[in-house]
């Protein structure tokens, strides 16, 4: 089978150029498109030359349109405003589209998946291979631990240039345990603890978040009994790991029908 080519958008960020390494580097693919904003400083640089990687004769371009037309998919870790956009060319070209952004709204989830009716698309809260084992874990634990007896808490840290929170991480993974538990993580999520706040209602699932310097990502599900406490963590280290995840994905996703899929689908992991 010959290589698949894979647009990156957002090309000129941190996660897009670590995208352009991996994918440049890794075997049955290849960079076929970048894409930046309009008025952009960087566009018309050769997008191997910015990720360091030398010249690969990808021009950065404004127009996703052109460059999804030569492509088998898109690799997209940008915003939800145009994650949203960027799935509704992906659903006009016919292509693979992962999505690693997170801070999703409802009407930009429902617009997402109005796009997977013509898009294979594969989006997670994290793109990394050992998160997603992790939310199985998560869900397990969670499922053989009564909730009378064990509380779940979900602690994330992230780099202080971080917008949304909780991470997506930290949601993908209070999802886990939520349908462990087989009940709403909406319904039954504890975001904000300030002041006389009360006993811990039992049952319910809570967040505690973290900024600050350059951290890139770390989460930690606590599951807390009488007399004993559980702690599944991940840590990760470099940016490369969500990009080898998504090119991963894009892989797997390559002659896949239309529809929505996650990570865990990718992994052979979906129950």
């Amino acid at each position: 089978m010959s290589d698949i080519g894979l647009v990156i958008v957002g090309a000129a960020g941190r996660m897009g150029q670590t995208l352009i390494r991996t994918v440049h580097a890794m075997d049955g693919m290849h960079v076929a498109g970048a894409i930046e904003r309009p008025g952009s400083p960087f566009l018309g640089r050769d997008a191997g030359e910015l990720a360091g990687i030398g010249i690969i004769n990808v021009p950065i371009t404004d127009d996703p349109l052109a460059a999804f037309a030569g492509a088998d998919g898109v690799l997209d870790f940008t915003s939800p405003d145009a994650s949203v956009e960027f799935a509704g060319y992906a659903a006009q070209a016919r292509i693979a589209h992962v999505i690693g952004t997170t801070g999703f709204t409802p009407a930009h989830e429902a617009q997402v998946a109005a796009a997977a009716h013509h898009a294979t698309i594969v989006k997670s809260g994290n793109m990394s291979l050992g998160v997603n084992l992790l939310a199985v874990l998560v869900e397990q634990a969670a499922r053989a631990l009564d909730a009378g007896d064990f509380d779940i808490e979900v602690l994330e840290m992230h780099h202080r240039h971080k917008v949304d929170a909780p991470s997506g991480t930290a949601l993908l993974l209070g999802e886990a345990a939520a349908k462990g538990r087989a009940i709403a993580l909406a319904e039954n999520s504890v975001r904000v603890r300030d002041g006389q706040t009360g006993p811990r209602e039992a049952g319910t699932i809570g967040f505690a978040t973290l900024r600050g310097g350059s951290v890139i990502g770390e989460h930690s599900v606590f599951l807390a009994g009488p007399g004993e406490r559980i702690t599944l963590s991940h840590e990760a280290g470099d940016r490369g790991v969500f990009a080898h995840g998504a090119a991963r994905a894009a892989l797997w996703a390559h002659g896949r029908k239309p529809g929505l899929y996650s990570m865990l689908d990718v992994l052979g992991l979906n129950t």
